[in-house]
């Protein structure tokens, strides 16, 4: 029987190959994927499998078109994988999707579908899908990656979409939806132009800072807050809770549907402990779901001088300046 390596490099393509053999240091390494057989990898599992086997001396970053096509399977992008981007065509018709739920899995942390653990992490177009339902937490992308970024994705699940476990993480023009705690984590990220789903209610963020001197939180800029019908029924929808005592959550000119409370947030299990600790802001809320004089007391309302502090280029720049762009 073939070794694991035998087999990957059997069944690239010799372009492929020849490609990341020939690649200079710093240098962008290309290949197709195509459900349909068309490109040089079938899967993109097989496609990143293949550059960790096969890796380039010093390649700058590895961008795997991913063309359209409903990928059932099971991804992980590894910490030591090179930079890696998958761009798609489209986010409605570039589907990655499985299905896994934290009972079945052994924890919440074993459910994703996808995971990616490498930094520089990119992706455009592309559809991150748990496809397990209800009843559990079920996490369509876990993602641990410094400077990741995320244009014009959908995230689809139930509880715990999304895992933004680390690092900084920029997603813009994206799609994410869930119904309770589904953004979570303990990232420093910014949700730029994006619209947030609510499928029924419960609870948007789920922040977990543990110290007040972590420079990590959520950040929703200029975006827009929907929800299902479900999402209205009482007792509605929640902007956030603390995950751990420092949590940190800020909206900034979102626009919020019906479906929020106009109490806004939830201090985790009535623990009034946590009212003192975390910090949970908004400035410029507008719509239906927008009621400042209803929020909890414990809220912090922020001046436009103080959002500044918010700013992708500012939240997000770190010891090396890094700028999404």
């Amino acid at each position: 029987m073939p070794t694991r390596r035998e087999f990957l490099a059997s069944a690239a393509l010799p372009a492929v190959v020849s490609a990341m053999a020939d690649a200079a240091a710093g240098e962008t390494v290309r290949a197709v994927v195509a459900a349909d057989g068309s490109g040089e990898f079938q899967t993109i599992q097989r496609a990143v499998d293949h550059v960790l086997d096969h890796p380039p001396a010093n390649v700058g970053r590895v961008i795997l078109e991913i063309r359209p096509g409903v990928y059932h399977e099971r991804l992980k992008v590894p910490q030591d994988s090179p930079r890696v981007t998958l761009h798609g065509r489209d986010a409605a018709s570039t589907i990655i999707t499985f299905g896994m739920g934290a009972a079945n899995a052994g924890g919440t942390f074993f459910s994703p579908a996808i995971e990616v653990d490498g930094a520089a992490f990119e992706a455009s177009n592309i559809t991150f899908e748990n496809s397990f339902g209800v009843g559990t937490q079920a996490v369509a992308l876990s993602i641990h990656s410094d400077r990741a970024v995320f244009r014009n994705c959908r995230f689809s699940g139930w509880q715990d979409t999304l895992y933004a476990a680390s690092g900084r993480q920029y997603y813009r023009d994206c799609f994410i939806e869930g119904h309770v705690d589904f953004i979570f984590g303990n990232a420093a990220a910014v949700f730029d132009h994006c619209e947030i789903h609510s499928r029924g209610s419960g609870y948007i963020a789920a922040h977990r800072r543990t110290r007040a001197d972590e420079p990590t939180g959520f950040v929703f800029r200029d975006c827009r807050l929907t929800g299902a019908a479900a999402a209205a029924e009482a007792p509605g929808v929640f902007l956030g809770r603390p995950w751990r005592s420092c949590a940190r959550a800020v909206f900034l000119d979102c626009w919020m549907g019906a479906h929020i409370r106009p109490d806004g947030w939830d201090n985790w299990n009535h623990t009034p402990a946590n009212e003192k600790t975390a910090w949970f802001a908004e400035l410029g809320s507008t719509g239906p779901g927008a009621n400042p004089a209803a929020r909890v007391a414990w809220a912090h309302t922020l001046t436009p001088a103080a959002a500044a502090a918010f700013a992708p280029e500012v939240f997000l720049k770190g010891s090396d300046g890094w700028s999404p762009g």
